[in-house]
């Protein structure tokens, strides 16, 4: 019998808050502007119109599956883990995340252009559930699903107020939503890019977004990079657009590291979270915190691994993190993983807390 942890690598391997936007407003565009949720049908695929879903939620022992008291990895403290799973057969694909301030309410994207919505249940420190999910189809400029257009893969979004960005990763576009304007049922709009990031490589696109705000160098601006779109020197291309400053910049790549996604401190630093594949090695996901005063145009911009995982650890295809600082000054990473509707992976939704 193969072991539990080699099943999930060969598996693994074989298939190869809110920026000004508070809790109360949020929850008062949800309840004013969108009708009340249906019951989704659990063979249902696609969302055509907002529903409502059960997730259910199965805590993690740990992090590391060889010692489950374990609790420090780098700096990083591990806090609680879910398994996610749910009925519904669009829940999946999980590619981005944003919280609000609390750390409580949600949104999340997968990357079958759908929204979901929600609240995380806690018990103390740790995660319990998942509660009050909603699924709703992202809108184009004409009000219908974006994937009438052949648009999938939205792989990143941010969060300025009540403007949510989210970037299409094979399309190479960024689509602008305001929420205070029907919450999930809003239009996007097109953000005008640059010329280069329209050309970044089929699949290799926009992966990672962060709107700056106030009181942050670079405020007014939206980082936008790709997950192994590369410059002539072999770095990630990135992208600041709009602010005062907008231009072209790289992320130094090392050990075959792609982008997966970002997220700003409340300190002024971004953290970015990085994976890598290989047939002999699997799956391994590392974070680099970057300080924000490095990003300008021109710049390769780097920093030190301040967490790195593999296969050994309760991990999968980690695609979306954020971070909250709690009433007791915690700062809170929060990692959701993209399961790719596949039966052999997981959606994950894993938190630490950040030490230092």
């Amino acid at each position: 019998m193969i072991p539990a942890l080699s099943r999930r690598r060969l598996l693994t391997a074989a298939a190869g808050g809110f920026f000004g936007l508070g809790l109360t407003q949020w929850a008062q565009a949800q309840t004013a502007v969108q009708p009340p949720p249906r019951r989704a049908k659990p063979d249902e695929y696609s969302v055509a119109e907002p529903v409502s879903i059960e997730v259910n939620a199965r805590p993690l022992a740990g992090f590391d599956t060889r010692d489950r008291s374990r609790v420090q990895f780098g700096e990083l403290e591990f806090r609680s883990g879910l398994v996610l799973t749910s009925k519904f057969r669009g829940f999946g694909g999980l590619s981005g995340l944003r919280l609000d301030a609390k750390g409580e309410r949600f949104i999340a994207i997968s990357d079958k252009a759908g929204w979901f919505t929600g609240r995380i249940a806690y018990r103390g420190k740790a995660m319990t559930g998942i509660e009050g999910v909603e699924a709703s189809p992202m809108l184009g400029p004409d009000g219908r699903p974006i994937t009438a257009r052949g648009w999938y893969d939205t792989e990143a979004i941010a969060l300025d107020g009540s403007l949510v960005y989210v970037a299409l990763e094979r399309v190479n576009r960024i689509l602008r939503y305001d929420f205070a304007k029907g919450f999930t049922h809003a239009g996007g709009e097109e953000v005008p890019l640059p010329a280069a990031a329209r050309k970044l490589p089929n699949n290799k696109g926009l992966e990672a977004l962060i709107a700056v705000p106030r009181g942050q160098p670079l405020a007014g601006t939206l980082i936008a990079i790709s997950e192994r779109g590369l410059d002539v020197r072999g770095n990630i291309l990135g992208f600041l657009i709009g602010g005062k400053t907008p231009g072209q910049f790289a992320v130094r790549r090392s050990d075959n590291f792609d982008v997966s996604d970002a997220t700003l401190l409340p300190s002024g630093d971004v953290l970015l979270l990085e994976r890598r594949f290989s047939w002999l090695g699997g799956v391994g996901i590392r974070i680099r915190r970057i300080p924000l005063r490095s990003f300008a145009p021109g710049a390769v911009v780097d920093g030190p691994v301040i967490f790195f995982a593999d296969l050994g650890y309760e991990i999968d295809n980690m695609e979306g993190i954020d971070a909250h600082v709690t009433p007791e000054g915690d700062t809170v990473i929060t990692m959701i993983s993209d399961d790719n509707f596949s039966m052999i992976q997981r959606n994950l939704i894993l938190q630490f807390t950040l030490l230092g």
